[in-house]
């Protein structure tokens, strides 16, 4: 997960502000852009309002984990509001049913003040007849407002697979998302992923204690696997599951998974053996 990074010419500009600001105070201000290298993913006009949605690696929404930074605009004087409260909810629209998806909540950054981060993981990708749109409800100015807007969300441009919404052996069902590696390399690289349980239509909730069982394979290359791999175990810090993920050469893995409840029950996945060459749950990248 990344983090925005503050320069010198920053820090010096926050003590200039210092003197003319307060902790709370949420009346909009200006700043150098802290967002100026990131991509701005949608922008949604709505009350005298830009709420502008950056990505620091996507141009757009799609399929698992999205990192996301929000912030407000005042488009009567194009300044930003600082300390703003905001939630979201996504939902997707299908043919037969409404759902949600599992997010974090919005929180404002150590570094900036007027800029909020988050995530959602997005199960499925919307089509022609079924789509996904978020309602932003946000508090500036002492006054609150709410708009939906309709976003696009497509599966990764790569077409490999990053997160898996599944039934487990316990009839709950689960959605597993990886976060990192993003940018893997020959080497240990840290994997991360999050792991929800649907608890409503509308709702999910992190899950605790559990592990993920991890064997990459190459399929192209006589299905061989790496050393030195280590299981994804909980981390409460981060409520993600960390581990590290072996990867011998360049070429297409398939991270094949198996997920285990804090008792050692297995819930989803199977071994890999002669006979079976891949699991039901897995992750899949390339590079």
């Amino acid at each position: 997960m990344k983090t925005i990074k503050l320069g010198l010419i920053t820090f010096i500009a926050a003590i200039g502000l210092s003197s003319c600001s307060s902790d709370g105070d949420d009346s909009p201000k200006n700043e150098i852009d802290p967002l100026a290298e990131f991509n701005l993913v949608t922008n949604i006009t709505a009350n005298g309002h830009s709420l502008e949605l950056y990505s620091e690696e996507k141009t757009g929404f799609t399929t698992g984990y999205n990192e996301l930074f929000v912030r407000i605009k005042n488009t009567a004087d194009d300044t930003y509001y600082a300390n703003p409260e905001i939630t979201w909810l996504p939902v997707m629209h299908m043919m037969s049913m409404n759902h949600s998806c599992p997010i974090s909540e919005l929180n404002i950054t150590d570094d900036y003040d007027t800029v909020a981060k988050g995530y959602i993981v997005f199960q499925m990708p919307g089509n022609a007849d079924e789509f996904w749109d978020i309602t932003f409800t946000y508090t500036v100015a002492g006054q609150e407002f709410s708009v939906t807007e309709t976003i696009d969300v497509t599966a990764p441009s790569d077409g490999k697979q990053t997160v898996s919404s599944f039934m487990g052996s316990d009839e709950t069902r689960y959605v597993l998302a990886m976060v990192e590696p993003t940018d893997p390399e020959v080497a240990v690289n840290d994997i991360e992923a999050l792991l929800y349980k649907m608890d409503s239509m509308m709702s999910f909730s992190h899950v605790e204690n559990y592990s993920v069982a991890l064997d990459p394979r190459m399929p192209g290359m006589g299905n061989h696997s790496s050393p030195n791999n280590e299981d994804l175990t909980y981390d409460a810090a981060s409520k993600s599951y960390k581990g590290k993920l072996s990867l011998t050469m360049t070429g297409y893995w398939k991270l094949n998974l198996k997920l285990l409840n804090s008792t050692g029950e297995v819930l989803k996945g199977e071994d890999i053996t002669e006979e079976n060459e891949a699991s039901s749950l897995y992750f899949e990248l390339e590079f």
